[in-house]
């Protein structure tokens, strides 16, 4: 698949290997969703990671000198992110084998690095994360594992429309660009939130 290395549109201080040209994400699989090979979406710049990314680079404060787990790091925006903001280490996970070693190739790219596992993380990322009634359910019970373990938890969402927003608190809001190919639109309000309690 064509990319090229591109300045993420919100977080220009971060460069991606993305795709170059417009299409939709099932563009890229044939036209259909398979099971069996998750679709590709580390070669976007999904809204919810970018305004992560935004978040901190102007909060380095947020990750400097811990531990992050970016969880469905997809292209690892938010990773890199953390890394540039002087983390002590990043680690990456996602279902998606493709998307991890996307995430370390992008961090390369922006002379950082990630680390291949982490424990006890003291920060634990994740951009659109909910965008199924299957997946949704699953993710707040992995936040919310690592809440209760006294991580804190960022979550970047654009409003899809399984995001619990009752469980979190709005931190900021940004307009994000995002590829009208991938989103029916041109930008998207995008909130970083903080999940609550423990």
């Amino acid at each position: 698949m064509p990319t090229t290395l591109t300045p993420v549109p919100l977080a220009p201080e971060i460069s991606l290997f993305l795709v170059n040209r417009p299409v939709g994400l099932f563009d890229l699989t044939g036209g259909e969703f398979r099971s069996d090979l998750p679709p590709p979406f580390w070669a976007f710049a999904w809204a919810g990671g970018q305004a992560l990314a935004r978040f901190l680079l102007d909060h380095p404060h947020e990750v400097a000198g811990r531990r992050v787990l970016d969880v469905a790091t997809g292209s690892g925006v938010a990773a890199i992110a953390a890394a540039h903001c002087g983390a002590a280490a990043v680690a990456v996970t996602d279902i998606d084998p493709a998307a991890v070693e996307a995430a370390h190739r992008n961090a390369s790219a922006n002379g950082l690095s990630l680390v291949g596992h982490l424990d006890e993380p003291q920060v634990v990322l994740a951009g659109d994360v909910f965008y199924s009634p299957t997946v949704t359910p699953k993710m707040v019970a992995t936040l919310r594992a690592a809440r209760r373990a006294g991580a804190t938890v960022l979550v970047g969402d654009p409003g899809r429309g399984f995001f619990p927003g009752h469980l979190f608190d709005l931190v900021t809001e940004y307009v994000v660009p995002v590829p009208a190919a991938l989103e029916d639109t041109e930008s998207l309000v995008t909130g970083v939130w903080r999940l609550k309690g423990n």
